[in-house]
């Protein structure tokens, strides 16, 4: 698969710290259309997006190992196509001759389910996914790209020097080492309309990493418990004022609410889409034009319905010096999530607004399937 690449690995043993970067590197590479390793022992599996899979790259992983490729599924999208895992959460699809790759992009985009119902049926095999298979999986959410991949091999250790290498170990322990590993880097006021008094604190992971953002309004003490919500990115509607979800609603009724009781923090977390990245929101919304509800459409996607990780707003709210908060939410596993990582949630304070003809829908279902208190 072309010539060895150089080296940039510094020599001696290999930090924690450097293994988060390697898992970053890995995920970059998915993102350009180019294929990694994913190792356990002495053995590796070849690992390719499947959305951005062309002829000549499915030719190539057809090449590797005999043309046994197959592409891994989530149980969610797994179960959208009716065919079940072996084992575990991940079902493993023989890749046939007769299955170009715009077959295989088919299966594991939704997009176009309604329009090309046959596409299968499908074939699961017969060896059960392995841990392999789960990483591939979950470095290609790492990604942002959509929760699938297609899988060469296994080949023999050091089979391709050429492709970048990273172990199911890796993968498997990067979220929580991501958020564990935040630091502040900057600080600057920024005042707001309707809170002058208002700071902004940045933190990035120490790999790097996406950024996430305290907004302090006021100067809350560190004594009391302040008045916290946690607010996960919506560029549609905090930026845009999108009609479709509560998001922006919900971002500068917390902030107006802070400021008018004396102040408060606002965290606000890159995991746009609850987790999913804008790109997959996007297309979740595309699903939802077709008459799925947000549940369904991420599941659909072959997601969880939520993605999110509480551990960055845990941290935050420790490196500023807060130990116990009145968390302004409607969704009691925000509370849960924040009294796992150690923070002590003494309130849950009400947030809602009224709903609109586009986001009526949204909220019923934020009500029914994911026990939102509106």
């Amino acid at each position: 698969m072309g010539k060895d690449l150089p080296s940039n690995t510094p020599s001696g043993e290999m930090t924690f710290d450097h293994k988060i970067v390697t898992v970053e590197r890995a995920a970059g590479e998915l993102r350009r259309g180019r294929p990694v390793l994913v190792a356990t022992g002495e053995e590796e599996l070849v690992v390719f997006p499947p959305e951005l899979l062309t002829g000549a790259w499915l030719d190539s992983l057809k090449a590797v190992d005999g043309g046994r490729v197959h592409v891994g599924l989530t149980y969610n999208r797994a179960n959208v196509l009716k065919v079940s895992p072996r084992k575990g959460d991940v079902a493993l699809v023989e890749v046939s001759d007769h299955m170009d790759s715009t077959a295989i992009q088919f299966m594991v985009d939704p997009a176009d389910d309604l329009d090309h119902p046959m596409m299968g049926p499908y074939k699961v095999a017969e060896k059960a996914a392995g841990p392999l298979h789960e990483a591939g999986i979950k470095l290609c959410k790492i990604a942002r790209l959509l929760p699938a991949a297609v899988f060469a091999g296994p080949v023999p250790k050091g089979r391709y020097p050429d492709l970048l290498n990273v172990t199911a170990e890796e993968i498997a322990g990067y979220d929580l080492s991501d958020a564990l590993s935040l630091e502040q880097v900057t600080s600057a006021q920024v005042p707001l309309e309707g809170a002058e008094d208002t700071e902004i604190v940045a933190f990035r992971p120490k790999d790097g990493g996406t950024e996430h953002f305290a907004i302090l309004i006021g100067d809350p003490n560190r004594h009391d418990p302040v008045l916290a919500r946690i607010h996960s990115e919506c560029f549609t509607g905090d930026l845009l004022g999108s009609l479709k979800c509560d998001c922006g609603d919900q971002m500068r009724g917390a902030i107006k609410f802070m400021r008018e009781q004396g102040g408060g923090v606002l965290l606000y977390l890159a995991q746009e889409g609850r987790g999913i990245g804008l790109v997959n929101k996007l297309r979740a919304y595309h699903l939802q034009d077709q008459g799925f509800d947000t549940v369904d459409a991420n599941e659909r996607l072959g997601f969880f319905s939520d993605e999110r990780i509480f551990e960055p707003a845990a941290q935050m709210l420790k490196k500023l010096g807060f130990s116990a908060v009145r968390l302004l939410t409607n969704n009691p596993d925000k509370v849960e999530g924040l009294k796992a990582c150690g923070v002590t949630v003494t309130e849950r304070v009400e947030h809602k607004f009224p709903s609109n003809a586009h986001n009526e829908f949204y909220l019923r279902t934020k009500k029914k399937r994911s026990g939102h208190l509106l």
